[in-house]
């Protein structure tokens, strides 16, 4: 299916990527049946390519273009720096009405000493009250969750055998104890606990009551392990001990086959415990080929391992077996340079970022990534870091993002604006329900946000809520994400619960919004393969509000990832809507090279409006809608790009200072290691 991440304000951090469903399908070999065929193309050949911006994914945040949460964060035609990234709440620009909640406040509200906290406001200092209304993306938003962009997979399980078993044997009945033809009136079954002895019966009803030669009563051991084998238990049988007939009931000893040992070669940092206890799930008692099988090839989708084969024997005791397993590792550590013009005219919209990332940092496919990036008025440093806690693909994640910005945008640069903003974030997530075609997942974060704005280095509030120029919010945030995909499509949702908390230093006022909030979150993505290298992708995005909601908190339309042909953040509220439709057609391709081009045309649509309690009445228009075209640029696993031509439908005031407000997008990343 679908991970795409959301643009980051002009004074926000970058976004944090969500990993839904990690990497794309690797080539390997199953011995008895090679893995590798359950594979379509278009796995092996995306499984190397650019995370895309279809993932949380992935860990290596390398955006491929047919896929999502790769790890890479590598933007690419299916990912989240490219606008797969669900148009998110993190506000893009404003360049409407600039009727900023502040002048509107100030206007309307009698404000002591001239603003919300206690500090200087526009009405108050000289400076500011010469100048037009404030953008509304002065105050920077938290980092947002988004929906990683999928990649339809292959999912069918291997046709041919993959693991034989080794077949019980049966003894011999001692000699002279047995007559050469039998009546048997009944059979009594040991040890079977996966097949009821009714079912057994049933299948072994055609040797009763009749006169049977010895000889046949024993293909009844033939009959039962047919039977175990056809539900998969390829290891499981049955045997006729030696006994004594009597009474015409014989007895069948069934041997339910399980796994003595895995055995595991070829692994360098990895952790063979992070390995051997994935192929744990899939080795229940009595052992069964297919979920053998699915855990493998769940194996091979992990971005950690290149390759897998795995060969079963027979094992020490009867019914026992080992599994051998031979593994290739995955290059794990991982340089990224990117170029874009997605940030905020305020701050500089031209961003250069260099990102760092060890998908395996201390062997137990741990994630660490670290990132700094720049525009002419900001930097930023993001770093992040994910443990597993289980076979399950539990994790606990922190984020810790730090940026300081200066407003450089004509003619509020004359106001030496400043602001810093910290970001702390921890991450609890675990999969309920995961198979090769679906997953279902439950997290809680506690998000820990605070921002400061100054004029010439003193407090200035700029925004309904603040107090002395900060703005403090700590809320826990619940969400369920649901993913199930096929050889063709993918389709993802995505829900969360948004609960603010007046403790710990946090915002709270009388009146007007502060960070004790209620809100809501949904999103959803469906990418559809209607043709080779061809995809359909629409997306959705919606934030419901209880209340007024601080600037750090509301939903943004405009910019690349969101409503393109229009500046970053154009409109920020309480509430929003976002949807988009966009084409990718293949145009040229470079098998030489591994290249693709596809042409991209699109429409976007946007809405946003504030509760009835917000202080600043809802933007005029409010609506944004557009239409245009992108191309997508692919070049082996080391280079994407992507340019984007919005041309609004809606007139919006704007400077056109920039290309960002001309409609032209642009995002180049190139993999130096």
């Amino acid at each position: 299916m679908i991970s795409p991440s959301q643009a980051q304000t002009v004074l926000d951090l970058d976004p944090p990527k969500s990993p839904l469903i990690r990497g794309t399908l690797r080539r390997g070999t199953l011995r008895r049946g090679t893995l590798s065929e359950c594979f379509s193309p278009l796995q092996r050949e995306t499984r190397n390519d650019f995370p895309s911006p279809l993932q949380r994914e992935t860990r290596n945040n390398f955006p491929s273009p047919l896929q999502r949460e790769t790890r890479n964060n590598f933007p690419s035609p299916l990912q989240r720096e490219t606008r797969n990234d669900f148009p998110s709440p993190l506000q893009r620009e404003t360049r409407n009405n600039f009727s900023s909640p502040l002048q509107r406040e100030t206007r309307n509200n009698s404000l002591n000493k001239g603003g919300w906290g206690g500090s200087p406001s526009l009405k108050t200092d000289p400076i500011l009250a010469q100048l037009p209304p404030l953008p509304q993306d002065i105050i920077p938003q938290r980092p947002s969750e988004t929906l990683p962009e999928q990649e339809p997979v292959e999912t069918t399980p291997p046709t041919e055998e993959f693991l034989l078993p080794p077949t019980p044997d049966s003894p011999e009945p001692i000699p002279g104890e047995v007559p050469q033809t039998i009546i048997v009136e009944g059979f009594e079954f040991e040890g079977n606990t996966i097949i009821s002895n009714e079912e057994l019966a049933e299948a072994t009803k055609d040797f009763l009551n009749r006169p049977l030669p010895f000889a046949e009563v024993f293909e009844v051991r033939s009959v039962i392990t047919q039977l175990y084998r056809e539900r998969g238990y390829v290891t499981s049988g049955a045997i006729i001990p030696p006994q004594v007939f009597e009474g015409g009931v014989v007895k069948v000893q069934v041997i339910e086959g399980e796994l003595e040992t895995i055995t595991i070669t070829g692994t360098q940092r990895l952790n063979q415990e992070y390995i051997r206890s994935r192929l744990a799930l899939g080795a229940g008692v009595p052992l069964n080929r297919d979920e053998l099988i699915e855990a493998l090839q769940k194996l091979q989708l992990d971005p950690l391992i290149a390759n897998i084969s795995a060969e079963l024997g027979a094992g020490t005791r009867p019914g026992s077996s080992v599994l051998s397993v031979q593994v290739e590792e995955a290059q794990t550590f991982f340089i990224d340079l990117s170029l874009n013009n997605s940030r905020s005219p305020t701050i500089g919209t031209f961003e250069r970022k260099a990102t760092l990332t060890q998908a395996n940092l201390l062997g137990d496919g741990d994630d660490f990534s670290i990132s700094y990036g720049n525009t002419d008025g900001s930097n930023t440093i993001d770093a992040s870091y994910t443990y597993p806690l289980n076979p399950r693909n539990g994790t606990l994640g922190v984020r810790f993002n730090t940026s300081f910005s200066h407003i450089i945008e004509p003619p509020f640069n004359r106001a030496d604006i400043d602001s810093d903003a910290q970001y702390l974030e921890f991450t609890w997530r675990q999969p309920l329900w995961q198979n090769l075609a679906e997953e279902f997942a439950l997290g809680l974060s506690a998000t820990f946000q605070d921002s400061k704005v100054t004029i010439f280095d003193e407090p200035i509030d700029l925004s309904p809520g603040a107090e002395d120029g900060s703005t403090t919010v700590n809320a826990l945030r619940f969400f369920q994400e649901w993913t199930q995909r096929s050889n063709t499509e993918v389709f993802s949702l995505r829900s969360q619960f948004n609960i603010g908390l007046g403790i710990l230093g946090a915002t709270v006022n009388d009146s007007g919004p502060d960070s004790t909030f209620l809100s809501w979150r949904g999103q959803t993505q469906w990418v559809s393969l209607i043709a080779p290298e061809t995809l359909l992708i629409l997306q959705g995005d919606v934030q419901l509000a209880t209340q007024s909601l601080l600037r750090l908190e509301q939903f943004g339309i405009g910019g690349a990832d969101t409503v393109r042909g229009y500046r970053q953040n154009t409109f920020l509220s309480d509430n929003g809507l976002l949807a988009s439709a966009e084409v990718r057609i293949p145009i040229v391709r470079l098998p030489e090279l591994e290249g693709l081009l596809q042409i991209a045309p699109f429409v976007d649509f946007g809405t946003v409006w504030n509760h009835s309690g917000n202080p600043d009445p809802d933007p005029d228009p409010n609506v944004l809608v557009s239409t245009g075209i992108g191309l997508r640029l692919r070049l082996g696993d080391h280079l994407s790009a992507r340019f984007d031509w919005g041309i609004p439908l809606v007139d919006v005031p704007t400077s056109d200072r920039t290309l960002q407000e001309e409609g032209l997008y642009f995002s180049l990343t190139y993999r130096v290691y």
